[in-house]
């Protein structure tokens, strides 16, 4: 007798990135020494940028080399979307073994989104892999100055779910403190971890983000960090539209960084939410301020099957997806979404959310008007 086959749980896929010579070499090197790494495909830019020779164990096949660790690693050569679809085509065919997750490992000036763009749009690997986590690797001794002048490394410090501190044993001790509280009010729902010679536990990478392979429950409520934001966010306030900080942040900002354009906010609700306004919610805000979205994370509880959670996932105007959970991972059941946006106003969104949880408002734009007339988003 055939057993009937359920649909294939999918592949965790973590983005490591970070800076030129933030040490993201150095920290994949270790990592992949541990066995909690076996059974993991590495994905890095140009196959000469990582020194795995001593990890070495044979040639697979071109392109695909096999290390000590029971990883496979393999470069890019050309499309990503081209050298994941081959990844699964090997996996299933049986040409490799069965792989539990996949690292890709981006080039120093990488802006992580469009590595994003190509697991969460394409409509197959959207089923067959899932973003667990990026993380992204900052050099404690001069990544205040490679902040301040480059966008592409706020954007990766932005947008990450763990940051790891390298090189912390030769940063001044008040140049740590400062780059530490930077990240922190950059990214407060980021957790950082310092690297120790430049290697940090193997979790960092392969710890469960969004999706368990296994397909358990993993911990959403970690992989939100919903109340690190809520709590940075309540040490700030807007006037006037323009962004101000409460007492513990009475400095001004240097108005040579990129900091002050990027903020992470969250939008909670007790209430669930029709399907049908909730993703006309996400339409018209991606339709109109998509590229804004550097990253959006969400559990959110439907009206129509309030028991079961729906997990949002996107970057800028490109979403997976959404998953559906067998069940809440904890007692909190509110709606939790958390943003991280460059030059949107965070209140504009609120307004809009609560337009469509029907929540009366000064000033609050009609969410039935809003669907006739898209346009009126742009602003």
């Amino acid at each position: 007798m055939t057993l009937a086959r359920g649909p294939v749980p999918p592949i965790p896929l973590t983005v490591l990135t970070g800076f030129l010579g933030a040490g993201k070499t150095t920290l994949l090197n270790a990592a992949l020494r541990d066995p909690a790494l076996a059974d993991t495909v590495v994905i890095v830019n140009e196959f000469g940028e990582i020194g795995l020779d001593h990890l070495l164990v044979e040639t697979v096949d071109e392109g695909m080399i096999l290390l000590s660790a029971g990883c496979l690693c393999c470069t890019v050569r050309g499309d990503l979307i081209a050298t994941l679809e081959d990844l699964l085509r090997r996996r299933d065919n049986g040409r490799v073994s069965p792989f539990r997750r996949v690292i890709i490992e981006t080039t120093g000036l990488a802006d992580p989104a469009p590595i994003l763009h190509a697991v969460l749009y394409h409509p197959y690997l959207s089923l067959r892999y899932a973003v667990a986590a990026v993380v992204t690797v900052v050099d404690a001794v001069n990544g205040a100055a490679t902040l301040d002048s480059h966008v592409e490394a706020v954007k990766q410090a932005a947008v990450a779910d763990r940051l790891v501190l390298t090189k912390a044993d030769l940063a001044d001790a008040g140049v740590l403190t400062a780059l530490t509280a930077r990240l922190k009010a950059l990214n407060p729902g980021a957790p950082i971890t310092q690297a120790l010679d430049g290697a940090a536990p193997a979790q960092v990478l392969a710890g469960e983000g969004l999706f368990d392979v296994n397909g358990k429950i993993a911990d959403v409520r970690g992989w939100l960090s919903a109340e690190a934001v809520e709590a940075a966010e309540s040490a700030h306030h807007y006037v006037d539209g323009h962004h101000r900080h409460g007492k513990a942040h009475a400095h001004d900002h240097d108005v040579n960084r990129h900091d002050a354009r990027i903020r992470a906010f969250t939008l909670v609700s007790d209430e669930p939410i029709r399907r049908g306004a909730f993703d006309l919610f996400l339409d018209l805000l991606r339709s109109a301020h998509g590229p804004k979205l550097l990253r959006v994370k969400g559990l959110v509880c439907i009206a129509e099957d309030p028991e079961r959670p729906v997990v949002i996932h996107g970057v800028q105007h490109v979403f997976h997806v959404p998953a559906v959970l067998p069940r809440w991972p904890d007692d909190d059941r509110r709606s939790r979404l958390v943003f991280i946006v460059q030059d949107l106003d965070p209140t504009f969104v609120e307004r809009l959310w609560n337009a469509f949880l029907g929540k009366p408002a000064v000033d609050q734009p009609d969410a039935a008007a809003l669907a006739d007339n898209p346009l009126s988003l742009r602003r």
